[in-house]
């Protein structure tokens, strides 16, 4: 207990404290700006903590990774347009909710939500890491690609009022993941000869594209889709004692599922906010509401992207494996300072793990203030924005987040060839979440299989040795038999 004590002490060193600020206003910032990641923020920062002691280097990368997670709700809500991958499930609500003029609110929700997963994970990293640590360990190619599978089960639950377009654009997200170099055996697959596809296609210039893009056609070509009275306020930001009543089962659910999911070595906060949103939506007594303005989704989404931080650095700090790309990159910055993670980093530097929860921990509180600010500022200030300055806006900055991924203008036709298709998915009602799971898990889904299937000579048969794979196969297999009872139609 002394020595948490002394980590927190530490932390409020003038020199430590002005690092973590700095590194939560950068990570608000690259979180909110469409296309611009955790992962991008934490790697450009990197080089300058070269020469800074470890602590005061872990105050600004972990700083930028805590607040890059709360900054995605906040294009994600107010423009449709996920800051970060992990918000994705955001804008299945919270945008939603800023059409029905409670923008404040949804960003008001969103940052409780974020600050109660994160403080959460944060509890259980200083509890039971080495216990979660053991189970990531248990995952291999069987596990891996029912975990897809199991993901991949809920596009029907996102598929809204029809299951066949759905599945459809899920197809095509499928598809889109298998672009680019065989993951076995190396030869180039639907690259047509073009060399920018043989890495395969990027995601962020598609999710930028589908929901960014895409908007600013709708609006341009249909007409602004919010009201004069919604862009002359911002509502309440607050929940009453009832509206936090409803949310608290969605909150405690989705953040147990974004700690499993965090402990689960390349999964990610994208994942947990889409498994943990159908999983509430299972559970709500309001099902009706989710797609729609669900509070409870919102809560769902926001709480589980930021509930996987303390699940992907337990993986990390006790088994040196990256739980992400974001944590990869941490793991090079402490053996650059001559520490290594794993397993001998709690025996001989017990004192930097308690280090790394003080930050963690100030950096969520740090974060919720600033976003419960930001919320009376820049809030009101992007919805009181006309139409004609707000469009040239969100399309500037869906051309800089795409290009910035890669510095490859073929991204950004690519940005611009999805918006398109976005738009017509929106005017034909084809839903988009489905193409997104997958895209995310299609290249999982296949690579883990196929490795699964060489391990066991092609004999499906060996999956029966493997019960978590069992597990998650028989909870996809109730997923989808629910989800096509309570169907409203093909």
């Amino acid at each position: 207990m002394d020595a948490i004590l002394q980590a927190f002490v530490s932390l409020f060193q003038i020199s430590n404290l002005l690092m973590l600020l700095a590194g939560v206003f950068l990570g608000m910032l690259i979180g909110a700006l469409p296309g611009l990641t955790a992962t991008m923020g934490v790697a450009i920062f990197t080089p300058l903590t070269f020469f800074a002691p470890p602590e005061q280097g872990l105050c600004l990368l972990l700083g930028i990774y805590t607040a890059a997670m709360f900054g995605g709700a906040i294009s994600a809500i107010l423009i449709n347009t996920p800051g970060t991958p992990a918000a994705i499930a955001t804008t299945l609500d919270g945008y939603p909710m800023a059409k029905k003029g409670e923008a404040g609110l949804a960003l008001g929700l969103s940052a409780l939500g974020s600050a109660g997963g994160g403080l959460f994970s944060v509890l259980v990293l200083a509890l039971i890491a080495f216990p979660m640590a053991r189970f990531a360990l248990q995952f291999g190619p069987a596990e891996f690609f029912s975990l897809a599978v199991f993901g991949l089960s809920m596009m029907i639950a996102v598929s809204g009022g029809s299951i066949m377009k759905g599945l459809l654009l899920g197809l095509l997200g499928l598809f889109l993941a298998t672009i680019g170099i065989d993951p076995i055996h190396g030869f180039n697959r639907f690259t047509f000869g073009i060399k920018e596809l043989v890495g395969g296609v990027s995601f962020i210039p598609i999710l930028v594209g589908l929901f960014g893009m895409s908007e600013v056609l709708n609006r341009i070509l249909e007409g602004s889709l919010q009201d004069k009275v919604l862009r002359s306020k911002l509502g309440r930001v607050f929940p009453t004692k009832a509206e936090i009543k409803r949310v608290t089962p969605a909150f405690w659910l989705s953040s147990v599922i974004g700690v499993i999911v965090g402990v689960i070595p390349a999964a990610g906060g994208d994942i947990a906010s889409l498994i943990s949103w159908e999983q509430a939506k299972r559970f709500s007594k309001k099902k009706e509401e989710f797609g729609k303005g669900s509070m409870e989704g919102l809560v769902a989404a926001e709480t589980a992207n930021n509930a996987v931080i303390g699940g992907e650095m337990a993986t990390m700090l006790t088994l040196g494996i990256p739980g992400d790309a974001v944590t990869a990159i941490l793991i090079g910055s402490l053996m650059m300072w001559g520490l290594k993670p794993g397993p001998l980093l709690f025996q001989d530097h017990i004192d930097l793990v308690y280090q790394i929860i003080a930050i963690l921990t100030v950096a969520t509180l740090f974060s919720l203030v600033i976003s419960l600010y930001r919320i009376q500022t820049l809030g009101k200030w992007i919805l009181k924005l006309p139409d004609y300055i707000l469009n040239p806006l969100v399309l500037l900055l869906c051309l800089v987040g795409s290009y910035a991924i890669n510095n490859s203008l073929f991204d950004v036709w690519i940005m611009f060839g999805f918006g398109v298709l976005g738009f017509v998915f929106r005017k034909l009602k084809f839903p988009l979440g489905p193409i997104v799971l997958g895209l995310i898990l299609g290249s999982m889904a296949e690579a883990n299989l196929r490795r699964f299937l060489i391990l066991a000579d092609g004999n499906w048969f060996q999956f029966v040795f493997h019960p978590i794979a069992l597990t998650l196969f028989v909870l996809s297999s109730l997923a989808l038999l629910s989800s096509f009872k309570k169907a409203p139609s093909l």
